[in-house]
């Protein structure tokens, strides 16, 4: 999968966070893929806002991981 293809003209939605960890979804070509988000790293995040619904280039970053880690995943 392209990361390009996921997220141009793209949101992503947040669905739950457990330990630190924000996961968030996003739809390509009509299915629904999840990606964490890890809090606990502050060098990372920073004093990021994370937004309910937001544009998904804005999370280019973890779901470029996401992929390369195996983590992000159809649900």
């Amino acid at each position: 999968m392209n990361v390009k293809d996921i997220v141009k003209d793209n949101f992503v939605k947040f669905s739950h966070a457990t330990e630190g960890i924000l996961y968030y979804n996003v739809d390509v070509d009509g299915k629904t893929y999840e990606f964490p988000v890890d809090m606990n790293n502050k060098q990372d995040v920073g004093n990021g806002v994370f937004l309910k619904e937001d544009k998904a280039i804005y999370f280019l970053r973890w779901i470029r991981r996401s992929l390369d880690s195996d983590k992000f995943i159809q649900i």
